[in-house]
């Protein structure tokens, strides 16, 4: 009975290679393969992306290609030795940073948003860390100067610090560019442009179970679970009591906070605002509370505690994200919006002291008729941040 095992191992090699590649990829459709086969079989882009997270956090290069070539990218702030020396052995090594990262090191910047810094011969990981995380900017101060790239196209490193921001690692990625040469059959592939439009493209929720659950504002709670279809954390609406759904809901868009909403953190209003909406809600008798896993502003909570350090050493909280790589603020609130038309709602009045949730709200068709102001929270330990809040993210305090 196994008198044609090679074939079908062949032939099973030659249809996963077409699935991974295409058809321009392997050179021809194996034979069989319908396109039924192919939509079952197939990974999507998004299912790709989720397994190139997965690898990069744990340490494992991923294959970008694009219209110039292709490149390995490995992590800086998680790479090993191991695998730092393979890189090198194979080609020339450079490491992408975001434009913001780069004019704190005053590394020139040739590319816009961002910098290609040439490693030294003598490159290791303790350089690599330096330049990479901020934290340790007072411990191994830079001696520079910096050799920055100018030359060839930086669409693959771009493509490489969106995966790492996506992955919420530090936006630092050595990269290791490869030309055409063929990728090896266990890592992960990636086509930049497909990237790009997935990156910018947000994922579909979809509402996994929602439970009675009493609360200590109502006894009228029932919390929704909705699960993306690219891999991502799940999001959570809180809803009190039973809201009319032909008027416009008492809501608030609330981004996980762990040490605020759970610890009780002093350094910012975070956990005040949570339990002032749900307070709010429960008087009112109606109302949703959308949870959001978008820590640290879309950072990540390891990201959030670097941005601690910073502040620690004087800087605020826009300058400390700035320091790391990041942009002022990296969240999506796409997603609430997703959630608020599932469940149900068209219009709403909206707790928030950020005018940008309100416009990112209408700007995704939900019809905010108030701005409901949440003024509670602030501490003789977060007054500063809550001032830099208002000054130069425009919350209205």
């Amino acid at each position: 009975m196994w008198h044609n095992s090679h074939a079908v191992v062949s032939r099973w090699r030659d249809m996963f290679q077409f699935y991974l590649f295409g058809p321009g990829r392997t050179g021809s459709d194996p034979a069989g393969c319908n396109e039924s086969g192919r939509m079952t079989l197939s990974l999507s882009i998004a299912e790709r992306i989720a397994r190139a997270r997965t690898d990069l956090r744990s340490g494992v290069p991923v294959i970008l290609r694009g219209d110039h070539g292709a490149a390995l990218i490995l992590s800086a702030e998680v790479a090993s030795t191991t695998r730092l020396s393979a890189l090198l052995a194979t080609g020339a090594v450079s490491l992408a940073i975001t434009e913001k990262r780069a004019r704190t090191l005053k590394a020139r910047v040739y590319d816009g948003d961002l910098a290609r810094i040439e490693l030294p011969r003598d490159a290791n990981l303790d350089w690599i860390h330096a330049v990479a995380d901020p934290s340790k900017d007072l411990t191994h101060p830079m001696k520079g100067p910096f050799q920055s790239q100018r030359d060839g196209s930086p669409d693959l490193h771009r493509a490489a610090i969106r995966l790492m921001k996506s992955a919420h690692l530090l936006p630092a990625a050595l990269v290791c560019e490869v030309g055409t040469e063929v990728a090896p059959p266990d890592l992960t592939v990636l086509n930049i442009d497909d990237l790009g439009d997935a990156l910018d493209t947000p994922s579909h929720l979809k509402r996994i179970v929602a439970s009675r659950v009493p609360l200590q504002v109502s006894h009228q709670g029932r919390v929704h679970v909705f699960r993306p279809d690219d891999g991502g954390e799940e999001h959570y609406a809180v809803e009190i009591g039973t809201p009319n759904r032909d008027a416009p809901i008492l809501a608030r868009l609330h981004s996980a906070c762990f040490t605020g909403d759970v610890l009780g953190s002093l350094k910012c209003d975070c956990g005040s605002q949570l339990r002032a909406a749900l307070t709010a809600m429960a008087d009112t008798g109606a109302g949703v509370l959308i949870y959001l896993n978008q820590e640290g502003r879309g950072i990540g909570l390891a990201n959030k505690m670097r941005a601690y350090a910073l502040q620690d050493q004087g800087f605020d909280t826009v300058e400390a994200n700035h320091r790391l790589g990041f942009e002022d603020d990296e969240r999506d609130f796409r997603m609430g919006a997703a959630i608020l038309r599932n469940l149900g709602f068209a219009s709403a009045r909206l707790m928030t002291n950020n005018p940008a949730k309100v416009d990112k709200l209408i700007a995704c068709g939900i019809d905010v008729v108030e701005r409901v102001p949440v003024a509670v929270g602030r501490t003789a330990e977060n007054s500063d941040y809550l001032d830099v809040k208002a000054r130069k993210s425009g919350h209205i305090l």
